[in-house]
């Protein structure tokens, strides 16, 4: 009699124990996968991504982490004893954002030298999601049409196009903010902003009296050439994971395609189409 109350005591504790077990799992799971999710939006190439959710996952307590890093979504199996579990999330669009792609790197050192709790890392990646600064849409716009006029200059822009250069660079990148915070579908963001810059830009270049208006109006939207996601892609290839470095190559490919037609258009409008 007394062996089947210790054999009831025992199974009612084991089942008490897996039932913390598996929640922590769940919560360990669902926060290592929102340090990818971040990492990946932010721009974060899907080594960076797979060693810092390791890396969290492990801190916190995982004894085994497996990772799929998708296009789109990310799946994580972790384990701790006998108990394991797997999750899958999905992953938003993917932009740049280095300063928060830093901070969260800076946090899971910390939390791998500090020993951070569960809730106190959850605690502190929503404060970094919140509070991390943002440089105001005027400055990023005034930035990205400088950085188009001096490109064109690179690219022997002559000195009467490099105001006009700028200031439709300038107009593209406030468009392509504001589509973009409406949630527009991005290849026609690219093909919009195209038009609109390569119009523009070598409309003023024009009538400043600009001998280089054909360069002028392709170094007005630069601002398109997806720099970060064609050097993930490379890095992704080289770095074994062909999956998602060929799925972010044919989205920069696309966009290209996107890009040209906008200035295609542009130039048709402005008479300079052949």
């Amino acid at each position: 009699m007394g062996r089947h109350r210790n054999f009831r005591y025992n199974h009612l504790m084991a089942e008490h124990f897996a039932i913390i077990e598996d929640t922590s799992l769940e919560d360990l799971a669902m926060l290592s996968m929102e340090f990818g999710r971040i990492l990946m939006e932010c721009g974060a190439s899907a080594k960076i991504v797979e060693e810092y959710v390791i890396r969290i996952a492990t801190g916190l307590g995982a004894g085994r982490v497996d990772l799929r890093v998708g296009y789109a979504s990310l799946a994580i199996t972790v384990g701790i004893g006998r108990g394991g579990i797997t999750r899958m999330r999905k992953v938003g669009s993917l932009g740049v954002n280095q300063r928060l792609g830093q901070a969260v790197r800076a946090l899971v050192r910390r939390q791998e030298a500090e020993k951070l709790s569960l809730a106190v890392t959850q605690a502190e990646l929503l404060r970094l999601v919140k509070e991390t600064p943002r440089h105001p849409g005027w400055v990023v716009d005034l930035s990205v049409g400088l950085a188009c006029a001096s490109f064109g200059r690179l690219l022997d822009v002559d000195w009467s196009a490099f105001l006009p250069v700028f200031g439709a660079a300038a107009l593209g990148q406030c468009v392509r903010r504001q589509l973009l915070h409406r949630q527009v579908n991005v290849f026609i963001v690219a093909t919009v902003v195209a038009f609109l810059a390569s119009f523009l830009s070598g409309w003023l270049a024009r009538w400043a009296g600009s001998l280089t208006v054909d360069k002028a109006m392709v170094s007005a939207v630069l601002l398109l050439v997806p720099g970060v996601p064609l050097l993930n892609a490379q890095y992704d290839v080289m770095g074994g994971y062909p999956t998602l470095g060929n799925a972010r190559a044919v989205w920069v490919g696309t966009i290209l395609i996107f890009l040209a037609v906008g200035v295609w258009l542009g130039q048709i409008a402005l008479g300079e189409g052949h």
